[in-house]
């Protein structure tokens, strides 16, 4: 069995695994080549070749132990019928939302305009061997609250312009959780053999609606991922204290922690449960001596721990590539 898969099944500790979120992608001179061909992000996304080529690179500089697949979360979306475009400077911005349309989406139809994403993944799985592949979903809320408020919430976020309209949002939940789990098993039919939801945006919620719209939809879709036999690793980004209830209710095989969550405080609340990430994407752009510092802050917190060694969220555009062989180094040296 291949490392990260090792340690979130059979809880193995005798080998840290190491990937990062966002690996693939925007830091590497080698992707922004590719990029700048390819100026229409979700084209790119649906380029099978591309995603093989984009997926491959950071494995082809560095010891990694698992790709994960270059997509989107917004491919949902855009599966669903919603447009989807990437300004920059910007960031996503999705067109019109129309529930009826939405709700009269096939599972065919899904997959047909999405189909590019499953032969991406084979075509990695062709390629690379001895390494984890993870397929990934954003989670029900993250995607509903992308789908309604049409932009990134960073800015002038109202829970209640979101959550008003009762009617569409159970629905939109509704079908978002099952195009979500058709979304996964078809990414594990195409060779994944781990799963990750990323809900980034969890942390918006106020906490008497956290389980209405994080944990029990997440919690069906875990679920679902388990009875096909597959890992499935879950990031609720910025919930903090709540993290307990998270892994309580939804009980995800390994729980990945953002930079502003205490790791001795959750290794010390969940004894068993494999933890992945923490590290603050920001210190990747500071000196060495402060990353090998805190590179080595969560190894030792975690010995002995089953852990899966990331960041607490994706690497940062300015990030050197020289940095990530040096942390995978530190991660390597590590007994």
């Amino acid at each position: 069995m291949n490392k990260l898969k090792d340690c979130i099944v059979n809880k193995n500790t005798s080998n840290t695994p190491v990937w990062f979120m966002r690996q693939a992608g925007r830091y590497l001179p080698e992707f922004q080549k590719i990029r700048k061909e390819n100026p229409d992000f979700i084209k790119l996304c649906l380029n099978s070749d591309l995603v093989k080529e984009i997926t491959i690179q950071p494995l082809d500089r560095f010891d990694l132990d698992a790709a994960i697949i270059f997509s989107d979360i917004l491919i949902i979306p855009y599966g669903l019928g919603q447009k989807v475009e990437f300004k920059k400077g910007f960031g996503p911005e999705l067109g019109k939302l129309d529930i009826q349309q939405i709700l009269n989406v096939s599972d065919n139809d899904f997959i047909s305009k999405v189909e590019p994403v499953y032969e991406g993944i084979s075509k990695v799985k062709k390629k690379i061997k001895n390494k984890d592949l993870i397929g990934f979903v954003g989670a029900p809320w993250t995607l509903l609250l992308y789908m309604v408020n049409r932009k990134s919430p960073k800015k002038n976020f109202n829970f209640n312009d979101i959550s008003k309209d009762e009617s569409l949002v159970n629905k939109l939940l509704n079908k978002l959780e099952n195009i979500i789990c058709l979304h996964i098993k078809k990414q594990i039919e195409a060779g994944a053999n781990v799963i990750q939801i990323f809900d980034s945006w969890a942390g918006l919620l106020p906490g008497k609606e956290l389980r209405k719209y994080c944990f029990m939809p997440t919690f069906k879709i875990v679920e679902y991922v388990k009875s096909l036999k597959v890992p499935v690793i879950c990031f609720p980004r910025g919930i903090a204290k709540k993290y307990t209830d998270f892994i309580e209710i939804v009980k995800p095989d390994c729980i990945s922690i953002d930079y502003e969550l205490d790791p001795n405080w959750i290794k010390t609340k969940f004894k068993r449960i494999p933890i992945q990430g923490g590290l603050d994407p920001k210190t990747l752009l500071g000196d060495r001596t402060k990353v090998k510092k805190e590179v080595e802050k969560y190894l030792d917190i975690f010995s002995g721990h089953p852990y899966v060694f990331n960041l607490g969220h994706g690497v940062l555009p300015e990030t050197k590539p020289d940095i990530i062989k040096y942390i995978v180094d530190l991660v390597r040296q590590k007994k």
